[in-house]
């Protein structure tokens, strides 16, 4: 079969997978299980890779792509952060406020008479902008939202009330989010709209809280609305897109009768098995679902199975697909090329990818016309594979086209790099094409630099996200307090972990206990650092003699470290 592949892929020319008869009588063999019992009515590894020049990206002035591409079904609820006009004096009082609400867990009091003294203008636009910067503490977030909200100059518009509504969900304060919710109904009781539960339906799907969700989609009739086509569409989407793919299957199944199957239906439930779990086998019981009960098929239930073969490295089904697509007189739009990129690019194919790109230049209808995603899918897989100068010819490639760079890009590259200067370089490169970093940026440099055991550039960065970014999560709190425990600085880690648990973050369990042995140990005075930089790692005995030998060397691995131990004597 192997051999096969290689065989048909060696053939492949520009033109290959848009006509190719070995292809075009090739058929998916999809088998169907029984389905499930349509009943919902109940509270239900990386290497090391190399790089052999250091970075240095010139960028001209351009505004960055969104980082969703066609690998991610749906954006993000925080919308409401997007769409904001840089305004000099409304960043000045961003900042004025950002430096007021510093310090927020370590004296929540002194924040709070802080924003009574500051004296700026308090604006939608300045609301909307502090919340983004400070979405990651929940508690922070609220307290300046309601001290805008008791300005006689300013009131809340939905947008804020929206924002707010997700931080609080994000973080499970629904008790909190429910009440700003009912506030807004006595405020206008027509503000309150299918978008505001939608917020908190995509809240309760994210903490898998199925029952919550569904209790929330049926809450609209509280607020007097109607739940239609489009919010059961809704509800559906935020149950797979958080992987309760099983449960929105049912949830379609047991409602024929009040709202009637479509393709669209089918097709957000399949891009569920496709891309949020992909899980091949049950993409393709679901798909010959849909052919025994008639639902037509369309640009995007190929679109979705394509990337789900993608994903998974089958580049044989992804190819016999897409020519089975063409046979049905269906168009591959831009998402159908780039998940066939992606899948020849990951399986090593760079020259058929190329060509696939090429062809897509040449498209006289224009509708599948190379963008950012289409670079990336090449990228990518060129980055993850180590050979970093081809995919810095691609993205050199995709500025000079005019086409703009997205998180993933950047990240592709970062994972690449060996060096603290290029970190920095390649960060300074990320801010000035305004492609701001986001926490995962941070969260993966963090790690990275405690690897190489950069304590004082892994402080520098952490200073970065409060300047630059978001505020530190719960990720990037426990991959710091790892990396610092791993690396001996247990004083810094024991400082960063009570400064997470003042924001209201629970530590995970392999941290708290790596915090109370290390407290232990050290109120009784027998602990030593590398007694509690081992908490709970079994070590492999070594001989005297074969401490030279590097497989019997010791290895300690935590949270995404591997640190190199000599054996001790």
């Amino acid at each position: 079969m192997l051999r096969r592949r290689v065989f048909l892929l060696s053939r492949i020319n520009p033109n290959f997978i848009l006509s190719s008869p070995l292809l075009s009588r090739a058929n998916v063999h999809l088998r169907c299980p029984p389905p499930p019992n349509p009943n919902l009515y109940t509270d239900s590894t990386k290497s090391h890779l190399s790089i052999s020049v250091p970075f240095r990206f010139s960028l001209s002035p351009f505004t960055t792509a969104p980082t969703s591409d066609e690998f991610n079904e749906e954006p993000d609820v925080e919308l409401e952060f997007s769409g904001i006009e840089e305004d000099v004096n409304l960043n000045r009082d961003v900042e004025k406020v950002m430096r007021m609400m510093n310090g927020f867990s370590l004296d929540a009091v002194q924040v709070r008479q802080n924003l009574e003294l500051c004296d700026v203008t308090v604006s939608p636009e300045l609301v909307t902008s502090v919340l983004s910067r400070i979405r990651n503490d929940w508690s922070a977030a609220y307290c300046f939202f309601l001290w805008a909200g008791r300005k006689p100059e300013y009131r809340h518009s939905v947008r804020e009330y929206h924002t707010m509504i997700s931080i609080l969900g994000k973080f499970r304060k629904f008790d909190t989010a429910w009440g700003l919710i009912n506030e807004m109904r006595r405020f206008s009781p027509s503000i309150v709209t299918p978008q505001t539960l939608t917020i908190l339906i995509r809240r309760y799907a994210a903490a898998h809280e199925v029952a919550k969700t569904i209790g929330a989609f049926y809450a609209h009739k509280k607020f007097g609305l109607t739940p239609g086509i489009t919010e059961f569409h809704s509800l559906l989407s935020a149950l797979c897109r958080y992987k309760n793919v099983e449960d929105a299957e049912h949830l379609l199944l047991c409602n024929e009768k009040t709202y009637p199957f479509e393709t669209k239906s089918f097709n957000i439930i399949l891009n569920g098995w496709c891309n949020a779990m992909v899980f091949v086998g049950e993409a393709k019981r679901f798909w010959r679902n849909m052919e025994i009960k008639g639902i037509p098929m369309d640009v995007m239930s190929y679109g979705s199975m394509i990337s789900c073969f993608s994903k998974a490295g089958n580049l044989s089904d992804v190819l016999k697909l897409f020519d089975r697509m063409r046979d049905s007189d269906i168009e591959p739009d831009i998402k159908i090329h780039n998940s066939v990129i992606y899948a020849l690019a990951k399986s090593k194919c760079v020259k058929e990818a190329t060509d696939l790109l090429r062809s897509m230049e040449k498209n006289e209808k224009g509708k599948s016309s190379p963008n950012a995603v289409t670079y990336n899918s090449l990228i990518r897989p060129l980055c993850k594979a180590g050979r970093t100068e081809e995919a810095r010819a691609f993205f050199d490639e995709m500025i000079s086209k005019g086409l703009s760079p997205c998180i993933r890009t950047f990240h592709a590259f970062f994972r690449n790099i060996r060096t603290t200067d290029e970190v920095f370089d390649l960060l300074d490169s990320m801010k000035s094409s305004n492609c701001k970093p986001e926490i995962e940026t941070y969260i993966m440099l963090i790690r990275k630099l405690c690897r190489w055991r950069q304590y004082d550039k892994v402080f520098e960065l952490w200073q970065d996200i409060h300047l630059n970014g978001p505020f530190p999560d719960r990720s990037a709190y426990i991959v710091l307090i790892h990396g610092l425990f791993l690396n001996g600085k247990l004083d810094e880690a024991h400082k960063y972990y009570e400064e997470m648990k003042s924001r209201g973050f629970s530590p995970e369990p392999r941290t708290e206990a790596m915090v109370q042995t290390w407290l232990s140990g050290k109120e009784m005075g027998g602990g030593t650092k590398q007694d509690s930089i081992e908490v709970g790692i079994k070590k492999k005995k070594t001989s005297k003699r074969d401490y030279k030998r590097p497989e019997t060397r010791d290895v300690t691995r935590e949270s995404g470290f591997s640190f190199w131990h000599t054996a001790r004597e």
